[in-house]
C-alpha cells in the first residue's frame, strides 16, 4: 500500500507537490473512477491514470557512487554538498544511501529506491563485510595487526570489535575490513592502535632507563 501522491510523483515526473495539485485538480483516476484525495492509500491491482495515461511505478534502482572529500553521506545537510546532490534531481529525490562514508573519507556509496535491500545490507546481523583502504603515518606492526583481527575496545563501547581482516599493502598502507559499523570505526580502531603503540614506546623508554 503506498499515498496516491507518492505513487504519482514516484510514477510520473511530477513532483510531491504537483502530484497533489494534479490529484486535486481531478486529472487523476482510480479503475476510472476520478479521486481527489492525496493522501489515499492504493494496492498494486488498482489501476492509476493520470490525463487519461496509465500510470506504473519504475522497478528498483540500485547506483554505485565513487564519493569525492568534502560530501557528507546524507539527503540534506544545510552545510555541506551531499551524495545526493552529485546526482540528477530527476532521480536524487528518489534515492537513499545504504550506509554511508565520514566527510573526509573517499570511495564507494551504494544508492537505492528498494528499502528492503538496503536493510539487509546495512544490518548489524547481516555482518556485510566492508574494506577500507587506509594511509597511515607510521608503519603497522605485526602486533598492531594481530590486535585489530582479535578485535579491540573503543573507548565509551561496552564490547570489542568484531575481529578484522588486515592487508598491508604498502609501507604505510593497509586495507581493513570490517563486518559492522560503529560511529567512526576505522578511525577509532586505528586510533586505539596509535595509544597503544605510545604506551608501548612510553613503557619502554622508562624500562631502560
Amino acid at each position: 500500500m503506498t499515498r496516491l501522491d507518492h505513487f504519482i510523483s514516484t510514477s510520473t515526473e511530477l513532483s510531491r507537490k504537483e502530484a497533489k495539485r494534479a490529484i486535486s485538480a481531478g486529472r487523476v483516476h482510480l479503475d476510472g473512477q476520478p479521486c481527489k484525495s492525496a493522501n489515499i492509500k492504493i494496492s498494486a491491482a488498482v489501476e492509476v491514470t493520470l490525463d487519461g495515461q496509465v500510470c506504473t511505478l519504475p522497478g528498483e534502482r540500485y547506483l554505485m557512487l565513487n564519493k569525492p572529500a568534502g560530501v557528507v553521506s546524507a539527503t540534506q545537510d544545510s552545510d555541506h554538498p551531499t551524495a545526493l546532490d552529485l546526482l540528477p534531481s530527476d532521480i536524487a529525490h528518489t534515492l537513499h544511501i545504504a550506509g554511508r562514508l565520514d566527510i573526509d573519507t573517499t570511495g564507494l556509496l551504494l544508492l537505492t529506491t528498494d528499502g528492503q535491500w538496503s536493510h539487509r545490507l546495512t544490518s548489524p546481523r547481516i555482518e556485510c563485510p566492508k574494506t577500507y583502504r587506509v594511509s597511515l603515518s607510521n608503519p603497522l606492526t605485526p602486533e598492531a595487526a594481530r590486535q585489530l583481527e582479535q578485535g579491540l575496545l573503543l573507548r565509551n563501547d561496552p564490547s570489542p570489535t568484531r575481529p578484522a581482516q588486515v592487508r598491508m599493502v604498502e609501507d604505510k598502507m593497509i586495507e581493513l575490513t570490517i563486518s559492522e559499523g560503529r560511529y567512526h570505526q576505522v578511525k577509532r580502531m586505528l586510533q586505539r592502535w596509535v595509544i597503544m603503540w605510545r604506551l608501548c614506546i612510553a613503557v619502554a623508554l622508562a624500562a631502560s632507563r
